[in-house]
């Protein structure tokens, strides 16, 4: 009878106590793609933004680089996504990058715009469970016509 009562106390009471725990609101990843129309690098005027590119966010280890959290989401019809991380990521790297394109034209990464950090601890004063990750981009083969004038836009113009 005593090894009964030992074998529930080991079984059932860490059970209890886990349930009674209580659960943490997860983390909301949110961000953009787009399609950098004018091979400007940024966002312009005539971006537009990509339904249904793929996106992932992963989790290193800082001295090891080793992966240990990895997620996917898809863009919704605005170019943006969302998703949700359960778990808190306190010291270790998190990137966001971009997988792929659903646009033939708009496919090739644009460079410097490929990845994006994103910090998933609630040990960093940060109150909110929101994070936002810059936008990603992926470039055209060839600029869109108009491109000039609204690049000149972002000329620095000296006197």
């Amino acid at each position: 009878m005593a090894r009964f009562v030992i074998l529930f106390a080991l079984c059932v009471l860490p059970a209890l106590v886990a349930a009674t725990r209580p659960v943490r609101t997860p983390f909301v990843v949110r961000g953009k793609v787009y399609c950098d129309t004018c091979l400007a690098g940024f966002e312009t005027s005539a971006t537009t933004y990509i339904p249904g590119a793929k996106v992932k966010i992963e989790c290193k280890n800082r001295n090891t680089m080793e992966l240990l959290y990895s997620q996917e989401a898809t863009t919704d019809s605005t170019g943006s996504y969302s998703l949700l991380v359960n778990e808190d990521h306190e010291d270790q790297v998190c990137d966001a990058s971009l997988i792929s394109s659903p646009e033939k034209e708009c496919s090739a990464v644009s460079e410097g715009r490929d990845r994006a950090r994103v910090i998933l601890t609630r040990f960093n004063g940060i109150a909110s469970n929101d994070r936002y990750v810059n936008a990603m981009g992926f470039a055209r083969d060839e600029a869109l016509s108009g491109c000039n004038q609204v690049l000149s836009q972002y000329q620095d113009i000296e006197d």
